[in-house]
């Protein structure tokens, strides 16, 4: 016998009988009731199908309430030891570490949640007094039938509130405060309710909420409390689980638990998720309803477009056969949804949707885009995207390729615009004229204004028959829009402080109706209609006022205020249209997707047009992409990597050279045995110049097994296209030694046709190691639509197809749909080594088998046209008499600056041809402990990048500091660098500003912007005073001042903006 069941039969003998009577009689009465639903359903001769489904539900339910339970648990646990898990190994993945971890930003407030652990109890007691004390007496006079409810347990736990982090923005408004609280609650809260009439009890034991809760602090008055009103809402659905109890089990039944929790996040969305907000006032005479619904930030027009190599979910035999999906795509901001239209059989649809949402706090809202594949059952996921609205509130506009996540496979083409909101309706017709030229496959035209209503209250309205006080509410329409007002009970004199926002699309042609209702009766307590032209006359486009109600009272009035405002989109926003991601080829791939939205008919077929055009249209983003030419020159230096007798010998590397940019990898030949190695090679890639993008050099030793790592270094597209053409060498980060030798250039796209003579005979005397023969123009093409295509050898209609061809490179269209006028709107590129001998083939053909025609079309005759440019309807070859395309053909001369230097010379050497172009503010030869004797100039001691610029819709200056190099030293363990300026001059120093430290950093980035409200004039009469500095403490003999540089604002464009590198110089300079 085990000594457990020895323990066990001891510690049984030990009880008196009584107990042991009891206990085995309680565990008999276990058993039989487990037996008796068994019994009980063969009794009544129920089908064993129902005492499985039973078994099932029970299964579930059980198996649920588990789950939930474990989860609390580990939430609790969690919370509680937050240190040691962000700490440990397993939890340092950015999805698992706490918000102030991930975000430098975001701070820890302890001190707050201590308190809130302190005052738990007590917020505790006083949540209880409220419970019993107020809403239970309300709840009972609310019903005859909850006349026996009553709170029997009201216990908050000991498990507080915990607030994870804490973000402050002050920078976007200066009469509030804006905080982003990290809200984290996993408590043992149990709250019980009983209705003793019906036997019934209900309760919950249990809750987790996290989400991030937004709390803003205006207006920020000069008076105790210092703040009007406490505004908060969460940006997002925060997540929430609730363990039940009681009745409230069934709750947890599956299929029931997500029912009964998406309810009740609908009911929190619709009280504290953005729009809504939850505005507590602290002081009187405050508009309520304006801080509950402040003005939009603004709107942004999202075009859905199209998708591509979705999976395919609609599977043939089990799986064994791949086949289609049916997909659409739901689209969210905040609790505005979207639901597109779903394409039939199509891993790679179009929908061409337009669809319009305001943004109401940014930064923080993001566009939630999911796709799925339309099912009679339950539908398939097939991935989704967010988009942070902040950038394309920054970016203006953003027209990009997103991949899907969560899923193999499946990218989205969005263009997404953000409108700013003006006050003014000067540009209001010039907005309606180009919404005119913007179609799309929504039944709602493009807006041309939102309309913001604040509805405060009524006067004097009339009694209802008998002599009764009317329950009054409102509806506002405008068009087809209604929306309704909250209800105010038993009153002649109702105060709603509601707000309403519609989209307008021409102010001077519709009109706001007011419908004022008594809720019991629908009886009529009066109306209004006003023209919105009206506003159109007033200040700012705002109608504050009383306004006369007809059909009602004598002296019934209404008021209520009116703000328009007109939707414009920057001239200065020019999209770029990157490459698709999933374009195959050595990276010269298509470029220019079209993202003009025209009619579609059902299924994602263009209707053929009634009249053809003569001209292709394309998007504006047409032809704007360039070439990045890259010599690859030589190295010195590097580590020897492949060393003998365990070391002791130093040997040599065998390097070469990865170079990635836009997806594409570059690869050098490999040069044996040299820690000098020349390599003398170009590359060319066409670009679309995108924010941020980068261009990353990796060198390697060739080894047998596995390579070695020899060093890196990225530089920024920007400062190239910025600086034309750059010659320098650069210190390779991250090893003990190395530069490379590198000449980049970003070529000049002229339409000269004179240009091209001298630009052909320069590649002709260039010989490079990799066999590159550079190239002298760029060609784009658009394949806009045909018409009159043959059909199909049976008679049908052809799925045409059209194959771009430039010599060895080819690119194909997507595939359009049983038409013999298709329409494809699409565009490449191609680099020309010489125009004046290339030949550019398209072939169209059914499915990419029977030919339906052919046009050739030798680049000499483009080269013939004005503006090296061919816009026109093209016969087919091979096809009918009347089969035509039309394409829009378009050639640049690549005018590089080296061929001026080689222009009118003789044979020289190569450092002779390349200019050695040297700004100061691009001088590399200082980086990263690079030691060149003599070219240090005695004062330089680092740079740093600024962004510099002004925005005139937000008439606000602003300074990014990007990142430090190359900064001198302060101690035997670098320096701890921070930046520090004032805007000169400023007696009072309100423009000094500084960034955060960055410990032991020699090449610091920080990435901050500072915004001041300074008029263009007031900045470009000021001087920006900046200094690098090395946090020391006040006792320590350490050098403070690393750098200062000083520049004057009037010396800069501000209206562009400007980015770049400045030498930073020692005080004694």
């Amino acid at each position: 016998m085990s000594t457990t069941d020895a323990t066990a039969e001891m510690a049984s003998a030990s009880r008196p009988p009584g107990e042991r009577a009891a206990s085995a009689l309680w565990s008999f009465g276990k058993y039989l009731g487990a037996l008796l639903p068994v019994y009980l359903a063969g009794y009544y001769g129920c089908s064993i199908s129902v005492v499985l489904l039973v078994l099932m539900i029970y299964m579930g339910w059980k198996h649920s309430r588990l789950e939930k339970v474990m989860r609390l648990k580990s939430a609790m646990y969690l919370l509680e030891n937050e240190r040691e898990f962000t700490t440990a190994k397993v939890f340092r993945s950015k999805r698992d570490l706490p918000p102030w971890v991930n975000f430098p930003d975001v701070e820890k407030v302890e001190w707050l949640n201590k308190i809130l652990q302190q005052a738990w109890p007590f917020i505790g007691q006083y949540l209880e007094k409220l419970l019993v004390e107020t809403i239970a007496p309300a709840i009972r006079a609310s019903s005859i039938h909850l006349q026996t409810l009553s709170f029997t347990k009201v216990n908050l736990g000991d498990k507080a509130l915990k607030i994870a982090g804490v973000k402050a923005h002050t920078e976007h408004d200066k009469r509030q405060v804006m905080l982003d609280l990290y809200v984290s609650y996993a408590g043992d809260v149990e709250i019980n309710v009983e209705i003793k009439k019906y036997f019934c009890k209900a309760g919950v034991k249990g809750v987790q909420l996290h989400g991030k809760l937004r709390v803003i602090l205006e207006p920020l008055i000069g008076d105790v409390p210092l703040v009007g009103a406490i505004t908060m809402f969460f940006i997002r659905r925060p997540k929430l689980d609730i363990n039940w109890t009681g009745l409230t089990n069934l709750l947890d039944i599956p299929g029931l638990n997500a029912m009964s929790d998406t309810m009740i996040m609908d009911a929190i969305a619709s009280h504290l998720v953005l729009p809504n907000r939850l505005t507590i006032p602290l002081v009187s005479n405050l508009l309520v309803a304006q801080l509950r619904s402040p003005l939009p930030r603004g709107v942004v027009r999202i075009h859905l477009l199209e998708a591509e190599n979705l999976t395919a979910k609609d599977t043939v035999i089990k799986g064994l056969i791949d086949g289609k999906s049916d997909p659409y795509a739901v689209l969210r901001v905040g609790t505005q949804v979207f639901t597109s239209h779903h394409v039939d059989s199509n891993l790679n649809p179009q929908w061409r949707e337009m669809f319009e949402v305001i943004v109401h706090e940014v930064p923080g809202q993001e566009l939630e885009v999911e796709v799925f594949d339309k099912d009679p059952d339950q539908d398939d996921f097939l991935g989704r995207v967010k988009v942070d609205l902040d950038i394309v509130k920054k970016a203006r506009v953003v027209d990009d390729w997103f991949n899907l996540r969560d899923v193999p496979s499946g990218s989205v083409h969005l263009r997404l615009e953000w409108l700013s909101l003006l006050s003014s309706a000067e540009r209001l017709s010039e907005v309606i004229q180009k919404n005119q030229n913007l179609t799309s496959r929504t039944t709602d035209p493009p807006s041309a204004a939102i309309l913001a209503v604040y509805l405060d209250q009524a006067h004097a309205l009339p009694m209802r028959k008998g002599n009764k006080d009317p329950s009054p509410m409102v509806q506002i329409s405008v068009q087809d829009t209604t929306k309704e007002s909250k209800t105010c009970y038993g009153t002649t004199n109702p105060s709603w402080e509601d707000a309403f926002t519609f989209f307008i699309q021409d102010p001077s042609k519709q009109e706001i109706d007011i419908q004022v209702k008594d809720d019991d009766s629908a009886f009529s307590l009066g109306s209004l209609s006003i023209p919105l032209s009206h506003l159109l006359s007033c200040p700012k486009l705002t109608l504050d006022q009383w306004f006369q109600l007809e059909n009602s009272g004598l002296a019934s009035k209404i008021y209520f205020k009116m703000v328009l405002r007109v939707l414009w989109l920057s001239d200065d926003a020019t999209p770029t249209t990157p490459p698709r991601p999933s374009s195959s080829g050595s990276g010269l791939g298509p470029g220019g997707i079209s993202s003009e939205l025209n009619p579609m008919g059902p299924g994602g077929l263009s209707k053929p047009p009634s009249t053809r055009p003569q001209h292709a249209t394309p998007d504006s983003d047409f032809g704007t992409e360039g070439v990045l030419r890259i010599y690859l020159v030589e190295a010195q230096n590097l580590i020897a990597k492949d060393n003998f007798m365990g070391g002791m010998v130093k040997g040599k590397s065998d390097p070469y050279v990865k170079i990635r940019v836009a997806g594409i990898t570059f690869r050098s030949h490999t040069i044996k045995e040299n820690l000098n190695p020349i390599w003398n090679e170009l590359y060319e890639v066409i670009l679309t110049q995108l924010p941020g993008q980068e261009i990353q050099f990796e060198l390697f030793d060739k080894d047998i097994d596995q390579d070695d790592f020899l060093g890196r270094f990225k530089l920024s597209l920007r400062d190239i296209i910025s600086a034309q053409c750059i010659d320098t060498w650069y210190t390779l980060n991250d090893v003990k030694s190395g530069r490379v030798h590198l000449v980049l250039e970003w070529l000049p796209r002229v339409t000269d046709l004179f240009r091209l003579e001298p630009v052909l005979q320069y590649q002709s005397q260039q010989s490079y190691q990799n066999k590159v023969v550079p190239s002298s123009a760029l060609l784009f093409v658009y394949v806009e639509r045909a018409h009159g295509l043959p059909l199909k050898k049976n008679g049908k209609e052809p799925k045409a197809g059209a194959e771009v061809i430039l010599k060895n490179v080819s690119y194909k269209t997507k595939i359009f749909e049983r038409s013999t006028s298709p329409r494809w709107d699409e565009a490449f590129h191609f680099l020309v080594r010489d125009p004046r001998d290339e030949i550019l083939t398209v072939k169209l053909s059914h499915s990419w088998g029977q030919g339906l025609g052919t046009v050739t079309l030798p680049l000499r005759q483009v080269l013939s046209e004005a503006g090296l440019l061919l816009d026109r309807w093209f016969n087919l070859d091979g096809a009918l008499p009347e089969s035509q395309i039309l394409l829009r053909v378009s050639l640049k001369i690549l005018d590089t600056q080296l061929a001026l230097c080689r222009k009118g010379e003789g044979d020289v050497t190569i450092d002779e041809v390349i200019p050695k172009w040297d700004p100061s503010h691009l001088d590399l030869k200082h980086r990263g402990g690079l030691s060149i004797a003599g070219e240090n100039g005695g004062g330089a001691t680092g740079q740093v990048k600024l962004t510099i610029g002004y925005s005139i819709e937000e008439s606000r200056l602003f300074i990014t500091i990007h990142a430090c190099r190359a900064l001198a030293p302060c101690s035997k363990d670098g320096a701890d660098p921070y930046v520090s300026f004032v805007l000169l001059p400023d007696k009072k120093a309100t423009t000094k500003r500084r960034t955060a430290t960055k410990k032991r950093d020699l090449n610091p980035e920080f990435n901050e912007r500072f915004d001041f409200d300074l008029s263009l004039e007031e900045s470009t009469q000021r001087k920006l005073d900046l200094s690098v500095k090395h946090n020391v403490s006040f006792i320590s003999r350490e050098r403070e001042l690393i750098g200062k540089m000083q520049l004057d604002l009037d010396q800069i464009d501000l209206k562009t903006g400007v980015t770049q590198w400045y030498d930073l110089v020692a005080e004694a300079n």
